[in-house]
């Protein structure tokens, strides 16, 4: 074909005449476009990196600095108190230079030392006013004039217009707790649920350990937290993440929903156009850091971005004992698989990205491409849903050199992953129960061969058009996928649209190279090793058992009536739903994050807490009242709330934990105490996906474009994995994932319970529903 003869810049052929020569002007003009492209991000991110280096002055202030010390020197006054002379007497040991130039020299000189410590002072100051967290633990609605000073002060060090990036060196850094309070602090969450017996037992271990071992552990700790960046998030992307052996899917990945109720279009490779073009975009973004920094309580306090680096060019590479990240600064293709086949789609034509229509007609020409799949080639993707061992052992075998390496090399160096699912799959008003419950299994694991689940996100797009993403955990954690998420659906609906035939807005490009096929050689042995993995993914994502649901009785816009926090009210409601299920309570996870500190990312949130227990006991108790009841649910509430403000302001309990863990580890010590902490089951792990740009949408004008969020796999094998996403006034959406296998556990079971927690909780204050219905 054509397209393959302009892949090759020249061919020479050597004749009796001399060499002949043939260029080719189509390739020299496309290396030529790639250079210029090359050159163009270098110099944005050399000017970025200059912007941000100054933060939170900026370039031009230098300018204004030296002009001024300039100035204040011609009009005889010295703002340097004798500064500037001696910088004039060093200058003038040179004997090369007028009288005129050495001053003009020093004044320069001078003003840019000024700046540069007015810029280290400006942003030492800003470290220390952001490592003031006291506004977070104030009264609801209730702000101080220390408060209100405070938040003025943090926006005039912020500077006027701050990159994605700009608050980095800003931010403080993450505290150790003392190991008393930690101890404490975990005692205190595990009370409820342990017997008396147990509880003595645990507490004793805890109070040696806070007296012996402890301190020493925490000296060593306190040594890294001095020397490194973030004392935790290394190590918890190294032990937690990378050295993990089980596999990624299910275990470790997660997936996010399209729209619930809404499909732009029917049309696949459309739908696949758009999207990839708005997830091209939000890279640019991200590559010329135009992302606003999100910053809490009226965009104020800043959170760390540093996990938006590895968003895009990503993958995880196994190993036999650890996993690693590799990251590359730029890709200029993505990776499609379709029927078991591989295709290589370059995203740049002439210089320029490929526009909407141009990257739908690549699609289209992968859907209506004819081709079988190689020897071993469809189920390929299998190695990486599967135990890492194995795949690791066999990509060192198999695919290190020829074609197999360029092919696997094309995979993992591609911006991002993309899948043209076969499948139909979405809500349906006429079976919206297994329809929703297929749709997210379908994204959690698909067929267990048809999404790469090394890479940093698999973006799906199914037959009928619906859409969604498949994410890798240990690069970042889901807010940042939720926040590209967020960006693709808006910018998909309402900024690039569809034409009245559903296609993508434009014109098709015929002088588009097609998609090129990854070639594979993949021997027998290979082949083996593929399908044993296939076998033990597919064992895996049978036992999955998910539940996802639309709450549409009501949402926040009533719960904020009760004067609580919608996530506290979620919170309490599942605790209330898990003690009807199972007639117990558990050692329960919810997520929180601590990127208010630099390179943060998570903490735990012990959310069964005696007061919450209180409550639920209460709920189950006829002779309690409904003044009783809304007395301990406040309570509850109350304590839940100041929890979740102790692990967003580096006071949790399990982080520390697990570090002082993995230092007595590095000492060849045995801790008691902490091999128990540590070894304690999560039989109920939680987590609320952020809705982070509401802007984007309109809820009043566009009622029906409701975010479904995402889930994740079960924790436990005997427990249930909850995810909810709280969106607008008036929704939200839940998952719920346990594992058939469990005689305990059933998804749709603790759905109905929570469904019926909800609504008793919101029943206690007299309150009535606002529902969609």
């Amino acid at each position: 074909m054509a397209e393959a003869h302009q892949a090759v810049a020249f061919q020479f052929t050597v004749t009796p005449d001399g060499i002949d020569l043939r260029l080719s002007h189509e390739a020299l003009k496309q290396i030529c476009l790639s250079g210029l492209h090359s050159w163009k991000k270098k110099l944005i991110r050399f000017k970025n990196g200059i912007i941000t280096g100054v933060f939170p002055a900026s370039p031009s202030s230098w300018l204004i600095v030296v002009v001024g010390v300039m100035s204040s020197m011609y009009g005889k006054i010295d703002p340097s108190l004798g500064i500037i002379a001696k910088i004039n007497r060093t200058l003038d040991s040179t004997g090369r230079m007028s009288s005129q130039t050495k001053t003009v020299l020093s004044g320069v000189l001078f003003g840019t030392g000024l700046w540069v410590a007015l810029i280290i002072t400006m942003r030492y100051s800003l470290k220390v006013l952001l490592s003031y967290h006291g506004w977070m633990f104030a009264e609801h609605g209730k702000m101080g004039r220390a408060t209100r000073i405070w938040m003025g002060m943090v926006k005039i060090f912020s500077g006027r217009k701050p990159m994605l990036y700009s608050f980095q060196t800003c931010l403080p850094r993450l505290p150790v707790p003392a190991v008393k309070d930690t101890v404490r602090r975990y005692l205190e969450s595990v009370r409820p649920l342990m017997k008396e017996q147990d509880f003595k037992r645990m507490t004793a271990l805890a109070q040696d350990f806070a007296v012996h071992l402890g301190p020493k552990l925490q000296w060593y700790l306190k040594l890294k937290s001095w020397w490194a960046t973030n004392y935790v998030s290394d190590w918890w992307e190294e032990y937690v993440y990378l050295r993990g052996r089980g596999p990624l899917m299910v275990n470790s990945n997660y997936y996010a929903m399209d729209l619930l109720y809404v499909i732009p279009t029917h049309i696949q490779a459309a739908r696949a156009g758009n999207a990839i073009h708005a997830i091209l975009l939000y890279r640019r973004k991200v590559d010329r850091e135009e992302i606003t920094p999100i910053r809490l309580l009226g965009s104020t306090v800043p959170l760390c971005s540093a996990q938006w680096e590895r968003l895009f060019n990503t993958c995880r590479i196994p190993g036999e004992e650890t996993d690693t990240l590799q990251h590359i600064q730029d890709s200029r293709h993505i990776v499609v698989y379709h029927k078991g086949r591989y295709f290589k789609v370059w995203l740049y034509h002439d210089g320029r990205l490929l526009r909407p229509r141009e990257m739908e007609q690549q699609m289209q020409r992968i859907l209506d491409d004819p081709s079988e799949p190689q020897a071993g080639e469809e189920k390929l993707a299998a190695l990486t849903a599967a135990d890492r061992v194995p795949w690791a052992r066999c990509r060192k075998a198999y695919f290190g050199r020829g074609k197999n390496k360029q092919s696997l090399d094309a995979i993992e160096r591609a911006a991002f992953f993309v899948t043209l699912d076969e499948s139909e799959q979405g809500y349906r008003k006429e079976d919206p129960e297994t329809s929703m419950d297929s749709y997210a299994k379908s994204l959690l694991h698909g067929r267990c061969f048809d999404r790469w689940f090394d890479k940093s996100f698999t973006f799906v797009v199914f037959k009928n058009g619906k859409m969604g993403i498949n994410a890798e955990h240990s690069w970042a954690d889901a807010p940042i996928v939720g926040h590209l998420w967020e960006y693709v659906m808006a910018t998909d609906c309402f900024q690039l649209g569809y034409a009245e035939d559903g296609h993508c807005k434009g014109d098709t490009n015929p002088s588009i190279a097609y998609p090129t096929r990854l070639l594979w050689d993949i021997p027998e042995e290979c082949q083996e090793v593929i399908e044993t993995s296939l076998s033990s993914a597919a064992l895996l994502a049978n036992d999955v058992d998910i539940h996802s649901f639309p709450f549409d009785t009501f949402g926040k816009g009533l719960i904020k009536k009760c004067r609580t926090s919608p996530d506290a009210f979620v919170q309490l409601a599942l605790q209330l739903a898990h003690y009807r299920d199972m007639g117990r309570f558990c050692l329960t996870y919810e997520a929180s994050m601590t990127r208010l500190f630099r390179e943060g990312r998570t903490e735990t949130v012990r959310s069964c807490t005696t007061e919450s227990c209180n409550f639920v006991l209460a709920m189950a108790d006829p002779t309690q009242t409904v003044e009783q009841r809304l007395r301990l649910f406040r309570l509850a509430s109350e304590k839940h709330q100041h929890l979740y403000r102790l692990a967003m302001t580096g006071a949790g309990i399990d982080r520390h934990l697990f570090c002082l863990y993995v230092v007595s580890k590095y000492l060849a010590v045995e801790s008691p105490f902490l091999k128990e902490v540590l070894a304690e089951p999560w039989r109920l792990s939680t987590s609320q996906t952020p809705q982070q740009q509401v802007e984007l949408f309109d809820f009043d004008r566009n009622p029906d474009h409701l975010s479904s969020g995402g889930g994740f796999g079960p924790v436990a094998d005997d427990g249930y994995g909850v995810s909810y996403i709280i969106v607008g006034e008036n929704f939200i959406n839940f998952h719920i994932s346990s594992k058939f296998s469990s005689p305990e556990t059933d998804s749709h079971r603790f759905g109905k319970h929570v469904k019926q927690a909800m609504t008793d909780i919101i029943a206690l204050f007299g309150l009535r529903s606002n529902s969609r219905k």
